[in-house]
């Protein structure tokens, strides 16, 4: 049997890969995945969904995070969504790939999955399913990025894995080279800080990307320092966080505030469903979807079981937050 270093003692070594600056900086939507009416893969929407992205000129692409259903998925349309936005970007922008499972193995074959279709990093949860105690979330983070093969962003999301990154945990371990960046999705705009500042203030953590995973207040996480943005809501309406992140990186708050305003009130299309009968994620993600096929980029606003659709008339509700924002 071969001996592997200790992964809580051995410090990783910094990766790169072609086409993945350090730091990331910038928009970078977590791209949703079209479905057929039977539950399969649409290649074809996902690929004209890339296309409407890297058209608003979008920094980068995140596959198979939430809003790309990856909890809902099985392994192989997850390695559909995975080669099929990798061999259609063709190098144009970095694509990072959802790495998300219960235990360390599980998501190491994620991350050989990840790498052998070319992604250039990969986003990883802290362990879930079993109480994890913070000495574990370490040596989990480690030994990822020990065995794997691609830089490591760390995804706070408390919410789903119901353990929360600690700031100083998470400035350790890129310290150390462990991870390349965070997305935070913690809604903790104080450990957001703590992070940013730390960042700012070391010497040991070059090239490590913040980045803020709430599409309400991306003007201020920009403001404090952080390095960019990944919007659900960026999948509807790229430009505008475009637009926002070029406004921030200028120096003009006023226009900043106004687009991140903009942005909000079309966020209220993810609150159309009834509350009685679906969940936040059946809303959410079904407004997501119900908006790209309204535009016409999918052709199907399927979402994966078992989540409830919307009705038609909380379609329709979509539909006019749509044309309030001027994307109809």
């Amino acid at each position: 049997m071969t001996a592997h270093p200790s992964p809580a003692t051995t410090p990783s070594t910094p990766r790169s890969a072609p086409g993945l600056p350090t730091p990331l900086t910038g928009v970078v939507p977590p791209v949703c995945t079209p479905l057929t009416p039977d539950d399969e893969v649409d290649v074809a929407s996902l690929e004209r969904l890339v296309d409407h992205l890297v058209g608003a000129g979008v920094d980068a692409l995140f596959v198979l995070g939430s809003s790309s259903e990856a909890a809902y998925l099985p392994d192989r349309h997850r390695e559909t969504v995975l080669t099929t936005v990798v061999r259609h970007v063709g190098g144009q922008l970095p694509v990072l790939a959802g790495a998300i499972d219960m235990a360390s193995l599980r998501v190491l074959d994620h991350v050989r999955t990840a790498a052998d279709a070319g992604a250039d990093g990969v986003v990883v949860t802290a362990p879930f399913y079993t109480r994890t105690h913070p000495a574990e979330i370490a040596r989990h983070y480690r030994l990822v990025a020990d065995r794997g093969q691609l830089p490591v962003f760390a995804y706070d999301l408390p919410v789903s894995v119901h353990s929360k990154l600690d700031a100083d945990l998470v400035l350790e371990l890129a310290a150390d080279g462990v991870l390349a960046g965070l997305k935070d999705s913690s809604g903790d705009d104080g450990g957001l800080r703590r992070v940013v500042l730390g960042a700012r203030a070391r010497t040991d953590t070059p090239g490590f990307a913040v980045l803020t995973g709430s599409e309400l207040t991306v003007d201020s996480a920009l403001a404090m320092g952080a390095d960019g943005v990944v919007p659900g809501l960026g999948n509807v309406d790229p430009h505008g966080y475009v637009r926002l992140f070029r406004y921030a990186r200028d120096g003009d708050p006023e226009r900043a505030r106004a687009e991140q305003e903009r942005l909000c009130a079309l966020f209220g299309m993810t609150g159309v469903g009834d509350p009685l009968r679906m969940g936040a994620s059946s809303s959410g993600l079904g407004a997501f979807k119900a908006a790209l096929h309204l535009r016409g980029i999918i052709d199907c606003p399927r979402t994966a079981a078992p989540q409830v659709p919307l009705s038609a008339e909380e379609t329709e509700r979509v539909g006019k937050f749509l044309a309030a924002a001027g994307l109809l």
